[in-house]
């Protein structure tokens, strides 16, 4: 009746899982204790759980990346300090087949449910306000997609206590990752749950692209969009052109596993190679669907605290629309050892190093930006320049890498490993928290911490470099990735830096959690009234904070680039808007339900499907179908606000006097 699920799937014999295991339970008990004992549960449903507003979704999608960060980063600490030890004839702590679950996860974790999640969460908040627009298009869709990924996130956590995770890598190469060699449940996990949340970040995809195409205030054309909504765009066009590739080809691999299909295997026709191509073809888009929405946040912050236009802004936007059409062009420099060929390995090695030109001239453009400008040192500023300098230099690696000869030597080493996270964490991670800071004071009302701030930046600047650049090193010197054990006794004091350097990020990881708490202390002192606290230059700025519902009572007429700023170039445009319109009723997205319940149907079919409880599976392919159609006779999707309502939230919130 249970499948394959037993009290064996319990790993009661390793004693660090029971422990990390039991240390969640008890946090997450104590935390649904606390809000019963307060009450908080109808405030959490109304307000939060059914809500369809884009800035609580996108709110939730950031708390969502950040929790799963720490969970992440502990699958960090744990490889860094293993690998402090485990050398010569010490083995450290760790027996091989955690250790490979290990590595799986949080590379897998940290893509799907950290990356992805936290710039999802950034374009959902900040698209429409930008646009100068009330939603997003499909507002109950948008919960879907993110109840979707918080149902994939729950899948990958229940694994460390039900069961095991992966051990192929977190993009699980075939013919390992195929039923011969890896008959347990720990791929099931990996496939099911990237499947749902995949599922969710192609609807968001396509609802973004949709806002962002159809649903533009009054006389916004494309020339008028902010950089960040151009590379939101491109971002969203590569969503939905590369998600589906990896949906198939995870449901072939699926197949292989559940049905006996032969499309990865190696005998009957399989081909493992297939997948390597079809999972990178994937893989690389999905780096630029990271790293293009922070260059937009980079864009914003520089051009706000230089106090200056974006130089080169044309060049700019055609710069990110050749990143996103290249980026399908160049996904073969990720295994130029598995035998293409030197002729297709020369091609994509070329292509490689074309892509860098674009990346090259916005760095340029912001550092021309900065140039003559009167800028202001605040913490997204910090996180802006530090990002110029460690971008920089993974970029630097990456060309390296892109020369096929060079990538035979560096290949599979902790180099690869350096230029990755280089990239990754100089890039998204830098400018996922440079816009945390920069709109944070947009959607709760006050600003975060300064001196804390700077402070989190430093560790995270630090520390990266602590952490990583020894890895370049040995790299060099022959250490391979994925490794749990090393005989060569000369690589531990490079292992030791590395491990300070993680002890220094877990620090500022740390320290963000301070900040948030002293800030929410203060708000009062750091409460922003004027809903413009940067002086900023597009249109979200001229909402107050946090916005309402609505966001604009009025639709704001756009007729140029940085239409906030021009307009407050306009004695008392913002002063006296309130005067010289009247205001209207509102309708505005009613509460909904669906997106939860669908979470609650996917969780129930993903794991009764990695544990064969066919039932199970039945029950929530049932109960998925039953809550789409609900949803489908709903006849009740919006609300009116009264225009008093409106009129009377300006007249106590709306613009006040802001120092140009």
């Amino acid at each position: 009746m249970m499948g394959r699920l037993s009290w064996a799937a319990i790993p009661f014999d390793q004693p660090v899982v029971m422990i990390a295991s039991g240390t969640v339970g008890f946090v997450i008990v104590c935390v649904l204790a606390l809000v019963t004992v307060k009450g908080w549960w109808p405030y959490l449903w109304r307000e939060w759980i059914t809500s369809v507003d884009h800035k609580r979704i996108g709110v939730m999608y950031i708390l969502l990346a950040l929790l799963m960060l720490v969970r992440g980063f502990s699958d960090a600490m744990l490889m860094r300090s293993q690998l402090a030890l485990a050398a010569g004839h010490a083995h450290g702590y760790l027996p091989p087949e955690h250790y490979d679950q290990i590595f799986s996860a949080h590379g897998t974790i940290m893509i799907f449910f950290v990356a992805m999640p936290f710039v999802v969460g950034l374009m959902n908040f900040v698209l429409p306000l930008q646009l100068g627009v009330r939603d997003v298009a499909f507002p109950v869709l948008n919960s879907v997609s993110f109840w979707l990924t918080a149902a994939g996130v729950l899948l990958v956590n229940v694994s460390l206590v039900v069961g095991e995770f992966a051990r192929t890598g977190w993009l699980a190469y075939p013919p390992l990752s195929e039923l011969a060699y890896s008959p347990g449940v720990g791929v099931d996990y990996y496939l099911w749950s990237l499947q749902i949340s995949g599922l969710g970040t192609l609807l968001s995809g396509i609802n973004l692209l949709t806002t962002i195409l159809k649903l533009r205030a009054p006389g916004m054309g494309y020339r008028q969009m902010p950089i960040f909504c151009w590379t939101a765009l491109a971002s969203n066009l590569l969503i939905v052109a590369s998600f589906p590739i990896l949906t198939a080809t995870f449901a072939m691999l699926l197949l292989d596993r559940y049905c006996g299909f032969h499309f990865f295997t190696n005998e009957l026709g399989g081909n493992p190679m297939m997948y390597i191509n079809l999972i990178w073809s994937w893989g690389h888009p999905e780096v630029y669907i990271l790293i293009l929405p922070a260059f937009g946040v980079f864009s914003e912050v520089v051009a706000t605290f230089s106090g200056k236009p974006l130089f080169g802004r044309r060049s700019m936007i055609m710069a990110t629309m050749v990143i996103c059409v290249l980026s399908f062009l160049v996904w073969l420099h990720h295994f130029f050892t598995m035998g293409a060929g030197a002729d297709v390995n020369g091609f994509f090695g070329i292509m490689t190093m074309i892509i860098a030109v674009p990346t090259g001239v916005k760095i340029f453009n912001w550092l021309f930006t900065l140039y003559g400008g009167r800028v202001r040192f605040t913490v997204p500023i910090y996180w802006a320049l530090g990002f110029m300098v460690t971008f920089v230099i993974g970029g630097m690696t990456g060309v390296l890498m892109a020369i096929p000869p060079a990538d035979f030597v560096l290949h599979n080493s902790l180099f690869l490993i350096a230029h990755f996270h280089n990239v990754a964490i100089g890039g998204v991670v830098f400018g996922v928290m440079a816009g945390i800071s920069y709109w944070f004071p947009k959607a709760f009302g006050f600003t975060l911490n300064e001196r804390l701030g700077k402070a989190v930046f430093w560790c995270w600047f630090l520390g990266f470099y602590l952490a990583f650049m020894p890895l370049y090193v040995l790299g060099l010197m022959g250490a391979t990735r994925r490794m749990q054990h090393y005989s060569n006794t000369h690589w531990q004091p490079l292992m030791l830096v590395a491990l300070a350097g993680a002890l220094l990020i877990l620090v500022g990881i740390a320290l963000t959690g301070v900040q948030l708490a002293v800030s929410i202390r203060q708000r009062e002192r750091n409460r922003d009234v004027t809903g413009d606290p940067w002086n900023g230059r597009t249109l979200e700025w001229s909402t107050p904070s946090p916005p309402p519902a609505w966001n604009f009572s009025l639709l704001p007429q756009v007729d140029r680039a940085d239409a906030f700023w021009a307009m407050k170039q306009q004695p008392g445009t913002t002063k006296d808007r309130n005067l010289k319109r009247t205001y209207e009723t509102i309708q505005v997205p009613r509460n909904n339900p669906t997106g939860f319940f669908l979470a609650f149907c996917a969780v129930l079919l993903g794991f009764s499907l990695i544990w064969r409880i066919w039932w199970g599976a039945g029950l929530g392919l049932l109960g998925a179908i039953v809550v789409c159609l609900m949803q489908a006779w709903r006849t009740d999707g919006e609300i009116e606000v009264p225009v008093e309502k409106v009129a009377a939230f300006e007249r106590l919130h709306g613009p006040k006097e802001r120092a140009v």
